[in-house]
Order: structure tokens, then C-alpha cells, then sequence
């Protein structure tokens, strides 16, 4: 038996269900939070009340697990997710480790590890590790995967000593990495690349927003590595619209590729970035960017373009369940 850590502790891997695959709870800033949102758009009770809402919606239509990459750069607050798992236990979250940045490192890691002022061991393969086998902070709670970020900028120092943190955390713990890319600079060859070179099993490798493009040589190559492509931004159609999305996966499944890949939204219950105001940014500019929007839509626009019920059964339940099975170990308390 295989199991993975989750919010609420260990689940055999068999009981994930139908799963999404990158779904954010919040996205927030604790300084900016602290400083500029209180007592105007945040508020700690309300929103916890509105993510568990929005949670149960979402198992009400047959979503079993969701898959929280949020991390250090996106505003991990494991407490709060504790306190909506407790809400919401017909449902399975499950938290990452890792970075995320587009350019530098933060300053405390700047200036420590190997031959840098600090001259000690790379401190965050330390840090992620612990995160994995021990758990985050005293909260008990396991991260179960690893998060890093290759953006248009490319790999800038800072990037490439991240990524290369996450490779070596998952080759001496085994646990799988999803990496956000981004596609119109076709960074997903850099990650297969630099993975590749760094021993990383690239069948444990979701590339993250390959859903962006609909370039199919770009993407079967990506999938021909053995890597997972994340056709996971569904409603955010400001970077490719649903329509595109679902003919492009719909054109995957019948070239086989139906076993490479997995399906989600990148939302969130709260996103600072949108400000305050998010309902109403959302409502006008992207109406679809919810939890909700792969049950309702496009599952059905998938069928209608002749994609099987297996098919999406291996995109929402094998594959994930496959990405999360440790192979040859017993997993380190993964």
C-alpha cells in the first residue's frame, strides 16, 4: 500500500479519487495582509468561512482531493488550511514544499550555502526536507510534493539554485515536483532539461501551465519525457481560452497522451493579487477562474469532442494517483 500525506495525515493513494491537480486556497501576502488588508478586505473568519464553502461546493460535484501548491512566495499558512480541512474532511488537500520566485532568492538564503558567506550545506534541500519528513513548522502536517517556478525570465541564479534544491530534496526523498512554467517562452524544456541532468525520475514532474499553449509538438515533446503536462489554468482564458484548452486536450487524448496529463483551475478562494476587489475583477474579466468550472464545463465540452470516460478517468484519478504512488520505497513518511 502506497500513501500520501495530506492536510488531515496519511491516505492510501487508492482513496484520492477524483482529483484537481493545482488549486491554490489562498494566495496572500502575510505582511500585506497584515498591513494594508485588515480591516478592509481581510477578514481572518470570513474568509475562512467563504474557502469552506466554496470547498464543499466543490465535493458536491465529486472532487475527492485538491492539490495546494502554495508555498513560500504564494503565502503558506498551514494553520488556516488546518482549520478548513477540520471544516471540509470529505476532502483531501494536499500541501507542497518548495519556492516560488521568477528571479532572485529571498535574502535568507542569499548569503548561505555552499562557498557563499554562510558556507553550510544547501539550507533550503534542509528546509524542504524537513518539511517533508518531519512536517511544517509544529503543525504535524506533511508536505507531500515540491514547487518551484521557471518563468520567462528563464533560469536566472536564483531560479537555478532553487530548481536545482527541489531536484535534489526529490531524489533524496522521493517526493514527486510540480513546476510552474511558462509557456508562450516554452520554459518546460529548461525544467525537463535541468531535471533530467539532476537524476530526477521526470514521470514524478508535473509541468505546470502547459495547458497555456496549444502548440502539440510543444507539448508532446514535454510529454514524451515522461513528463505530466498541467492543463491546469481552465478559466483563466486571459492566458488561452477554455475552447482552445479542451480541443488541444481533446487533440492529446486521441494521440495517446491521455496518461500524461492532469486538470485544474490554478484558482484559489482568495488571491491578493486582484486586490479587494477580486469578486468584482473576476465577474468582469474572468468569470470562469472558479473551482467549479471543470465539473460543469468542461468535462462535458471534453465528451462532446470525443473524449472517453476512461480518458478522463486517467486524467483526473490514475494520473495523479500514479504521481503520488512511491515506487521502490517505502516513502519517507511521505
Amino acid at each position: 500500500m502506497s500513501t500520501v500525506e495530506t492536510v488531515g495525515g496519511a491516505v492510501d493513494v487508492a482513496e484520492l479519487g477524483r482529483t484537481l491537480m493545482h488549486e491554490h486556497v489562498f494566495v496572500l501576502s502575510t505582511e500585506y495582509a497584515q498591513n494594508y488588508g485588515a480591516g478592509a478586505w481581510w477578514d481572518e473568519e470570513e474568509r475562512v468561512s467563504d474557502a469552506v464553502a466554496k470547498l464543499r461546493a466543490i465535493v458536491a460535484k465529486g472532487i475527492t482531493t485538491i492539490v495546494d501548491p502554495t508555498v513560500w512566495g504564494l503565502g503558506r499558512y498551514i494553520p488556516r488550511i488546518q482549520r478548513i480541512a477540520e471544516q471540509v474532511p470529505e476532502l483531501n488537500i494536499i500541501v507542497a514544499t518548495g519556492l516560488y520566485s521568477y528571479d532572485a532568492l529571498p535574502f535568507q538564503y542569499e548569503n548561505r550555502g555552499p562557498g557563499l558567506l554562510v558556507d553550510v550545506p544547501e539550507p533550503m534541500v534542509e528546509d524542504f526536507t524537513r518539511d517533508i519528513v518531519e512536517g511544517i513548522g509544529d503543525t504535524g502536517v506533511k508536505a507531500a510534493f515540491l514547487k518551484c517556478a521557471i518563468e520567462a525570465q528563464g533560469l536566472t541564479p536564483g531560479v537555478e539554485r532553487i530548481a536545482r534544491a527541489v531536484a535534489r530534496t526529490h531524489c533524496e526523498t522521493g517526493a514527486p515536483i510540480t513546476v510552474h512554467t511558462s509557456s508562450p517562452a516554452q520554459a518546460g524544456r529548461l525544467a525537463v532539461d535541468l531535471f533530467r541532468k539532476e537524476g530526477v525520475d521526470l514521470s514524478k514532474v508535473v509541468i505546470g501551465h502547459a495547458g497555456d499553449s496549444n502548440d502539440l509538438d510543444y507539448l508532446m515533446e514535454l510529454a514524451d519525457s515522461g513528463a505530466i503536462l498541467g492543463m491546469d489554468r481552465f478559466g483563466l482564458d486571459i492566458y488561452n481560452p477554455t475552447p482552445d484548452r479542451v480541443r488541444t486536450i481533446a487533440a492529446l487524448c486521441g494521440r495517446g497522451y491521455a496518461d500524461r496529463m492532469v486538470l485544474s483551475h490554478d484558482a484559489s478562494c482568495f488571491i491578493d493579487w486582484l486586490g479587494g476587489n477580486q469578486e468584482q475583477v473576476r465577474s468582469a474579466a474572468m468569470p470562469n477562474w472558479n473551482y467549479e468550472h471543470i465539473s460543469d464545463d468542461v468535462l462535458p465540452a471534453l465528451v462532446e469532442l470525443g473524449v472517453s470516460d476512461t480518458q478522463l478517468d486517467q486524467m483526473l484519478v490514475d494520473n495523479p494517483r500514479r504521481y503520488f504512488t512511491t515506487a521502490g520505497m517505502a516513502g519517507p513518511a511521505l
